[in-house]
């Protein structure tokens, strides 16, 4: 008999492998036991899919595009089509939950298949959802990794799929790593799907998407105003609402609910017929807009809660803004052309520049959260362009020379051209040449050339804007968590590496290109552009800020913030102009930031140092207290720990683990609570790829900030407060050793820890209460990876 060659048994072993997944056993269906009553899902289900199934389920990034933050998500059911592809060379259909289609039939045609619907009835389920929960309680058991972004999650549509993936997987029922259902909460979920699965009735429906009679009232006085027939008030409104269509909306009232500003070809007193297009200043494709609310019924998650308060204040102070000052020309609307619409310094730029850049300032924590705090969800390519920690300040507009003198933005409008002028469907030759970023640069180069020429002298600190009110953020910090960041008034952490000054320009244009221009959907060529676009706008900032430093230390500094490149190769291009300011330090930086945090801001803002990781000039790094009696000891060790190359931040430094929440049960029967934001030191963020071999362990360093901040944590502690001293020590003493493991494991939370979803719902309470109006819920999706 002749030989079988090993070239065909490789291949007949493929074959075989491959038949056997085309004909993967289907699951049996899930006995239920019947349950005694009809089960409400707005009362019973949806609260109990809200803590255990939406807190992965929402947003872009759900697994398999299933939203489980309303009946409608839940209903449309789930893709194998992913959001996020970075190869992806053609525009992808959107698929946006409550915009770009209405019912099951039309989710249906866009490939979106149930998760809920059975082939079988009486006391027998075999829904994807009761498959999917039932394997998780028949094996409860997590262990390995488990990484629900990532970019080969099977996402199986029916029975045959689903029984091979749960066959090749044993351990990847639902919740996903972590501890499965309590008996009763499957009970009650398979008891509704199997009554038929259904969602909240129309009294319920109505209340969820009707406006309460206080929040009519002021809708209907918002939107009169926004509505009206004159050209002043429509370019007004039209500059709003491509500014806020991101922002949760909310009434001066005490109904606690959100609203969101659409487009409606329906006017005022019709039911609200939405606009839906990619970008707020897309064509409409009718000869009217109407500026509309419409309540978001959906769960709030904190990753997407950027909240807006509409009062009669902001009304005042918009009309303060936009209709009582004299415009640079006579009102009239303006198109949609691409180059148009897609440029904010054209399409508004009859709009006295001071008006646009004050409502940007009155909002400036919402503006720059929009950037990295929004919609999208999972940005590491994007995110990647900014530190880990840095401050961000803003140029007075009575200092901004776009402000005060117009003319040079039109002289120079060319230049301020975005790549977002091409829409979502970019051709690769043109983000590779990247004429945008040439274009950026010139602007760049002619600003610096200006604010020479203009203020010769330099600048001192009343070129800062200091703010007008107490609600004011005239200081910002922003944490970036590898791919998810947040923003936060004032000067939190310790004095960072890199601090930003943004004038009108440049924040318009982070906000136009990196907001308002982006398409999740889009190809590779439209968000690479994007990418390279934001280096230098970055580089902008960065440089404004250096600007009123002392021209010989400009350099220096920059080089830096730049380690191992020529900063000719990163386009920096420093003023010739000298520093007004006169220096009594060798620490410029430093001293130019405490002199306006102490001195300049207006101190109704509040800002201050952050009292517990901010060290002063001369000042150093703690011992660890040997007995914690007083708040002061809990501060000193939190101080001692927050030093650069702190072994366990220098250790633990998986992209995964960048933000853990903190619990201390003191003696008293209270508990304190902060977060722990490591700050990962990158030698430069000037590449799109590459981003490890540009990270420096050593010099990694960790913030302990009061309360729970950013919606993606990494990780739970708890500790009791006589365990403190053996906790901190570890912490400060961490060498990754059998042992060491072990005791980090007596505080640490891990996902399959059964105590882990009591620890979650007390994290989740204490951010809610701390937190009424601009909480929201806690995300899972970046909980630590590893199970054991």
């Amino acid at each position: 008999m002749r030989p079988v060659s090993p070239l065909f048994r490789c291949a007949l072993l493929l074959l075989t492998l491959v038949l056997a997944g085309c004909f993967a056993k289907p699951l049996p269906p899930v006995v239920i036991t019947p349950p005694t009553h009809q089960i409400n899902y707005q009362k019973e289900v949806k609260p109990l899919l809200d803590k255990r199934c939406t807190v992965c389920h929402s947003c872009y990034n759900s697994p398999c595009q299933l939203k489980l933050d309303s009946f409608e998500g839940l209903d449309r059911g789930a893709s194998k089509q992913a959001v996020y592809n970075a190869s992806r060379l053609h525009t992808m259909e959107p698929t946006r939950l409550f915009i770009d289609a209405q019912t099951t039939e039309q989710w249906r045609k866009k490939q979106f298949f149930s998760v809920t619907q059975s082939t079988v009835s009486g006391n027998l389920n075999d829904s994807l959802m009761i498959q999917m929960l039932a394997h998780k309680i028949k094996n409860p058991k997590s262990s390995g990794e488990y990484r629900s972004e990532v970019d080969d999650l099977t996402c199986a549509k029916d029975q045959g799929e689903l029984g091979g993936y749960l066959a090749k997987h044993p351990n990847r029922g639902m919740p996903f790593g972590f501890p499965p259902l309590k008996q009763d909460e499957f009970n009650l979920i398979a008891g509704w799907l199997m009554q038929g699965a259904t969602g909240p009735d129309q009294a319920q429906q109505s209340a969820l998407t009707s406006p309460k009679a206080a929040d009519a009232r002021a809708i209907g006085q918002w939107e009169s105003f926004l509505n009206q027939d004159d050209a002043k008030h429509g370019m007004t409104a039209r500059y709003l609402y491509e500014h806020l269509f991101l922002a949760h909306l909310k009434f001066a009232t005490s109904t606690n609910e959100f609203y969101e500003l659409v487009r409606s070809r329906t006017a005022l007193g019709n039911p609200l017929d939405l606009i839906p297009s990619v970008r707020p200043y897309d064509d409409p494709g009718v000869p009217r807009v109407y500026y509309r609310f419409r309540k978001i019924h959906a769960t709030i998650v904190h990753k997407t809660h950027m909240v807006v308060e509409l009062d009669d204040a902001r009304m005042k102070r918009i009309q303060e803004l936009f209709i009582q000052p004299e415009w640079l020309q006579t009102p009239h609307l303006v198109g949609y052309e691409a180059q148009l619409s897609a440029n904010p310094f054209r399409s508004f730029e009859q709009i006295p520049p001071r008006s646009r850049y004050q409502f940007l300032l009155d909002n400036a924590q919402y503006i720059i959260m929009t950037f990295v705090h929004g919609p999208v969800c999972k940005g590491q390519i994007a995110l990647n362009v900014i530190n880990d920690h840095f401050w961000v300040m803003f140029m007075d507009p009575d200092h901004d020379l776009a402000v005060t003198y117009p003319g040079f933005i039109r002289l120079l409008n060319d230049n301020l051209r975005m790549p977002i002028e091409q829409g979502s469907n970019m051709g690769i030759f043109s983000a590779v040449t990247d004429r945008y970023s040439k274009g950026a640069l010139t602007f760049y180069q002619a600003r610096q050339n200006f604010y020479a020429a203009h203020h010769y002298a330099g600048q001192d600190y009343s070129a800062i804007w200091k703010g007008n009110q107490a609600t004011d953020a005239p200081l910002l910090t922003i944490y970036r968590h590898f791919d998810n960041a947040t923003v936060h008034k004032g000067a939190l952490g310790n004095l960072p590496k890199t601090l930003w000054v943004i004038d009108y320009p440049l924040l318009e244009r982070i906000y136009y290109a990196l907001v308002a221009g982006f398409d999740v959907y889009g190809n590779v060529a439209h968000q690479l552009s994007l990418r390279l676009y934001m280096d230098t706008l970055r580089m902008e900032g960065e440089s404004s800020f250096l600007d009123f430093l002392p021209a010989d230390k400009r350099q220096e500094l920059m080089q830096s913030w730049y380690l191992g490149l020529d900063l000719k190769k990163v386009d920096y291009f420093p003023s010739p102009r000298p520093a007004k300011i006169t220096f009594a330090t060798s620490d410029p930086k430093r001293e130019f930031v405490e002199h306006v945090v102490d001195k300049h801001l207006l101190p109704a803002t509040g800002i201050g140092f952050d009292p517990i990781n901010y060290l002063r000039a001369g000042a150093s790094y703690p011992k660890l207290p040997e007995k914690f009696r007083t708040m002061g000891d809990y501060m000193r060790a939190f101080r001692s720990l927050a030093r650069p190359g702190m072994p366990f931040v220098a250790m633990v430094n998986d992209s995964n683990s960048n933000l853990a929440y903190l619990r201390i049960r003191l003696n008293n029967g209270k508990d304190l609570v902060h977060s722990i934001v490591i700050n990962r030191w990158h030698d430069n963020v000037a590449f799109l790829f590459g981003e490890d071999g540009r990270l420096d362990p050593t010099k990694d360093d960790a913030d302990f900030i009061p309360g729970l901040i950013g919606p993606y944590p990494n990780y739970f502690f708890d500790v009791t407060e006589n365990n403190l001293p053996d906790f901190f020590d570890l912490l400060a003493n961490f060498k990754g050793t059998p042992e060491d493991l072990a005791r980090l494991g007596k505080y640490g939370i891990n996902r399959a820890d059964e105590r882990f979803w009591d620890s979650y719902d007390w994290f989740q309470k204490r951010f809610d209460s701390e937190n009424t109006t601009h909480g929201g819920l806690l995300d899972l999706n970046r909980y630590y990876y590893q199970a054991n």
